[in-house]
């Protein structure tokens, strides 16, 4: 008995493929083409923090809470608040 391969299976019934597209649609939709560009290039740096975000603001225009598109400059409201806030040290010489 043998399984298929992951790349057996076509583009259009993969599972993974359609949800992707899906969330791009949504992500054009709610976020204005520099906020759209702001996000893609943290996703180059931290795929992390912009799978946060996106699921943040999808789940914000699933809901209906959101009057409009996210401008650029409130994108980067959103991603101050979703960042873990940075810790200071001090040492002290003895």
């Amino acid at each position: 008995m043998s399984f298929p391969e992951p790349n057996d299976i076509p583009q259009d019934q993969n599972p993974n493929h359609e949800a992707a597209a899906q969330k791009e649609q949504i992500l054009k939709q709610i976020l204005t083409p520099e906020a759209r560009m702001r996000l893609n290039n943290i996703k180059m740096v931290k795929p992390e923090l912009s799978d946060l975000v996106e699921q943040y603001l999808i789940g914000m225009a699933t809901q209906g809470k959101m009057p409009g598109q996210i401008t650029d400059d409130q994108l980067k409201q959103i991603l101050i608040s979703t960042q873990q806030p940075k810790r200071d040290f001090k040492i002290n010489r003895v």
